[in-house]
């Protein structure tokens, strides 16, 4: 029987199934969410401006223009461009509102991945990310198992009350495909350079310790490592480094989607260290110099994305142009979509089967007998009638 390796256990996870993607196929995933949402926004739009005694014509009141099949035609939609923009700022604000809270890393990196993924199949436009990212962090406390209760949560933010929490949680998890695992390159990082540290002690052997002493001194390690404690000291310095970016820019740009785990780590590291990991990847495919090549040109493509990462700490100009994206998205939000509280209660008041918002008496009865008879049903030892 064959033995599974590391890149079999993850090719079954739901991680590589759902969420792994080429650049083309994700950047067409975007702009099909972006249409998709544009066309509901401007139908919304035209719907409610009509509900407040817009004329019959082509043309409300509110001088909005509309097609033949009465959606807006002049609401001047977020592009694919803005939408990555405004989701990429509550990224930021997500970890540090998961830092203020005191939240273990791996918490708040699940949280940024949990709203990247949900944006890949719902716009902004539809909902806000500001309504999203708090509900994004509560549901990864759950899910990386840190303990923390709804009560505690909302009593760090001010301006937050639980129903804000708890309502978007399921339109969460619907976009999230109730896949919640995600595995982070963290771990295989620790693994990594705990390997490093063992040949810088000479456990493979002192040829390869050697050749490590040897290497040219990095961008960001420049003494030469003469000793052991010097070769110690350059690989601590890097996974430091490389640490750094994993809980930045690998969070803050695409590469959780394109590349795998130990892809992601390595990369931050040989970022950090070129030469090291160069050599530590040699002494891991000594006899396989074409897959030592293929290896090396999928990490450069990665370190190349994660040189690109925005800003963590958006400058004046940043802030100036997300800023009118913000006041874009204003005007352009679909109105249905806007109260996700009250949307919330509505659904569980349909549920009950108690009166609601569009439910009449005779809906409700009937509800009531169809839910009384599927129980009846249910508890009949012998099933349900035949035919």
């Amino acid at each position: 029987m064959a033995s599974l390796s590391e890149d079999d256990v993850y090719r079954s996870s739901t991680q590589y199934r759902f969420w792994s993607f080429a650049p083309d196929a994700l950047a067409s995933m975007r702009t099909t969410t972006n249409a998709a949402a544009a066309e509901g926004v401007r139908a919304a739009v035209a719907s409610a401006y009509q509900k407040r005694g817009g004329s019959e014509g082509r043309q409300t009141t509110n001088g909005l223009g509309k097609d033949r099949n009465g959606i807006a035609t002049n609401v001047d939609c977020l592009d694919v461009d803005e939408e990555q923009k405004l989701v990429g700022f509550y990224c930021v604000k997500a970890m540090q509102l998961a830092d203020f809270c005191e939240f273990p890393t791996n918490v708040k990196a699940t949280a940024v991945q949990y709203l990247k993924r949900f944006y890949l199949s719902n716009s902004p436009m539809t909902y806000h990310p500001k309504q999203i990212m708090p509900s994004a962090l509560f549901l990864s406390t759950k899910t990386e198992n840190h303990y923390t209760s709804l009560h505690s949560f909302v009593s760090k933010l001010p301006k937050i009350k639980q129903d804000d929490v708890v309502a978007p949680e399921f339109l969460l998890t619907q976009g999230l495909r109730f896949a919640f695992d995600v595995r982070h390159p963290h771990r295989g990082l620790e693994g990594g350079f705990m390997e490093l540290m063992g040949l810088a002690h000479g456990q493979r052997g002192q040829i390869l310790k050697s050749r490590m002493m040897e290497m040219k001194p990095s961008k960001h390690f420049t003494k030469p490592a003469k000793t052991t404690e010097m070769l110690v000291q350059r690989i601590q310095h890097g996974h430091g480094i490389a640490k750094g970016t994993l809980k930045s820019s690998a969070l803050l740009t695409d590469v959780y989607f394109q590349f795998t785990p130990s892809q992601i780590w390595l990369s931050a590291y040989l970022l950090a260290d070129e030469p090291l990991i160069k050599l530590y990847l040699r002494s891991k495919l000594a006899e396989n110099e074409e897959l030592y090549k293929k290896l090396l040109t999928t990490l450069q493509r990665c370190c190349r994305m994660l040189e690109s990462s925005p800003s963590a700490d958006p400058g004046a100009k940043e802030m100036e142009d997300l800023m009118r994206i913000d006041k874009k998205l204003y005007k352009c939000r679909n109105p249905d979509k806007i109260d996700l509280v009250g949307m919330n209660k509505a659904q569980k008041r349909e549920g009950d089967g108690s009166a609601g918002d569009g439910l009449d008496e005779k809906t409700i009865k009937k509800r009531r007998l169809e839910r009384k008879h599927a129980e009846e049903e249910a508890n009949d030892v012998f099933g349900p009638a035949i035919g």
